[in-house]
């Protein structure tokens, strides 16, 4: 049994497969956090303040329903979450995600994966969503970020947490 997990959501594809590639580098479970009402194009298109996302994420306590659980999360020591940035955080399904179980304990470890926006006020976004929890600071990373980069970056992130 694996102590570390990397759960995931990912609106396009890019952040599944950079979080396929570190779960993979570092031998943990891999988890894909599933919208329960999946985004289309339309939902995804930052130009449409009336767009689904936009909606989501002008209303900080928003909480889009995630359709599927970990089932052993007493089991993971260290979780690694993984996202695209959405205006410069976490979209609110992370915070969702992470409301949804007792993390007390744990060392929480944001990912992130975006063209051009750094990490924000992700950790200050998403700190009251896992009370009793160690959040440490997160990275973005580029879409063709190797599996070795990844695993030296969370190797040194587990020491250090």
């Amino acid at each position: 049994m694996s102590q570390t997990l990397v759960a995931y959501f990912s609106a396009s594809g890019v952040t599944a497969k950079l979080a396929e590639r570190l779960a993979e580098a570092i031998g943990a479970d891999l988890f894909e956090i599933r919208p329960q009402v999946p985004y289309t194009s339309a939902d995804l298109d930052w130009n449409d303040p009336k767009s689904r996302s936009s909606v989501e994420m002008k209303d900080k306590s928003f909480r889009p329903a995630v359709a599927n659980k970990v089932e052993n999360m007493a089991q993971y020591e260290r979780i690694f979450v993984g996202f695209p940035i959405w205006w410069h955080v976490a979209p609110t399904i992370i915070n969702t995600f992470l409301e949804e179980y007792d993390l007390t304990g744990k060392t929480i470890i944001p990912f992130a994966t975006s063209g051009t926006s750094g990490m924000g006020e992700t950790n200050r976004e998403l700190q009251n969503s896992c009370p009793g929890a160690k959040l440490v600071e997160g990275k973005r990373f580029p879409k063709d970020t190797t599996a070795a980069e990844l695993k030296a970056w969370a190797n040194g992130v587990m020491r250090n947490a």
